[in-house]
């Protein structure tokens, strides 16, 4: 009886030390210098798979008032990707829907209802991993919005320029390893990520 006792004893204080592990990270999104909306991403380990989610919620008047949400939920085991779900509403409607999934030794690339695209290499650095992770010596990293593939390019400095498929430009800025800012090209609005 008194192992039991201590084997729970063992099994919850590491449960404690996972979850104390944990990190949250939160950026201001600032258009034209206001705050318009805000960023939240946790990074968690589970079953020895890292946990990433982040949620943003912007709302802003173009034209006429938008509220825009996106909610990340991507998986990585043992550094590379193995799920990826993202979804996207405009005005509390469904806008975009993307999901990854490693399967077979290959991704299934499904955008909203369309047929799902193959891609047979590895996945080791995503776009939700530049909120954690400085890409230092990473030259390529997987849109989990779009499932293409974009560029890294370092400029120097601890800053980075991230160009997507259609494109569009983001520079990325680190101090101690650490996300501080990011200038973000959304196509109809450019905004900054400020961490709090």
């Amino acid at each position: 009886m008194i192992w039991c006792f201590i084997l729970f004893h063992i099994l919850s204080c590491q449960e404690q030390v996972l979850h104390t592990s944990d990190t949250h990270l939160k950026f201001d999104i600032v258009l034209k210098e206001k705050v318009v909306g805000q960023l939240h991403a946790t990074k968690s380990f589970k079953d020895a798979k890292a946990h990433y989610q982040s949620s943003t919620n912007i709302t802003t008047r173009f034209i006429k008032d938008i509220t825009v949400n996106y909610k990340y939920n991507v998986i990585f085991n043992t550094n590379t990707l193995e799920k990826a779900d993202v979804h996207i509403t405009v005005n509390n409607k469904p806008h975009a829907e993307t999901k990854t999934q490693w399967l077979d030794n290959r991704y299934l690339i499904q955008k909203n209802e369309d047929k799902a695209v193959v891609f047979n290499k590895a996945i080791n650095y995503s776009t939700i991993l530049m909120y954690f992770v400085e890409p230092e010596n990473v030259s390529f990293c997987f849109s989990e919005e779009d499932g293409s593939i974009n560029t890294i390019i370092p400029l120097g400095n601890h800053t980075y320029k991230k160009i997507n498929a259609k494109g569009k430009e983001n520079i990325y800025y680190y101090k101690n390893g650490k996300l501080i800012k990011a200038e973000i090209d959304g196509g109809l609005i450019s905004f900054q990520m400020l961490a709090k």
